[in-house]
């Protein structure tokens, strides 16, 4: 009986981390195959944080587009960032899942413009938003600006 109290207090924490932490590597990892494999396919789609057309840019027509998503931290990475509060330093759990939504929502702005016959985009900007009301630290980021659909000179 004191065995099972014990795996009950001590072991199935334990357990529940080590679960956390490997399926939160192997679906982050599986999310960064995903983003380098789109990538590749919306390379064509240019975006630029220019103000401006480029010069040699002949626009024939213009819309707003933006990308938008939510990603959200797995118990593993808050429960390490709890000690990290401690001893201070980077989170760099943290800066992957930052990361991961940046470039999601990149390639879903450039996804949009490319529906809509785009091949380029300017002005690009991000919006960060932390997601409240969640038990793990969750961030919303937008990436939005003006898709131009060119003809040639």
């Amino acid at each position: 009986m004191e065995y099972l109290s014990a795996f009950f207090n001590l072991g199935l924490p334990i357990l529940l981390l080590a679960v956390g932490y490997f399926v939160g590597r192997a679906l982050e990892a599986r999310h960064y195959a995903s983003i380098r494999q789109r990538e590749r396919e919306l390379q064509p789609v240019l975006a630029l944080n220019t103000r401006y057309v480029p010069e040699g840019v002949n626009a024939i027509g213009s819309l707003v587009v933006s990308g938008s998503v939510v990603v959200s931290s797995d118990y593993f990475k808050t429960f390490v960032a709890g000690f990290r509060t401690l001893f201070g330093g980077r989170f760099r759990g943290y800066e992957t899942l930052l990361e991961r939504a940046r470039r999601e929502a990149m390639l879903r702005m450039k996804l949009q413009a490319r529906r809509n016959g785009s091949s380029l985009v300017i002005g690009v900007r991000f919006h960060t938003t932390q997601v409240a009301g969640s038990q793990t630290p969750s961030v919303e980021v937008m990436a939005y600006g003006t898709a131009l659909r060119t003809k040639p000179l």
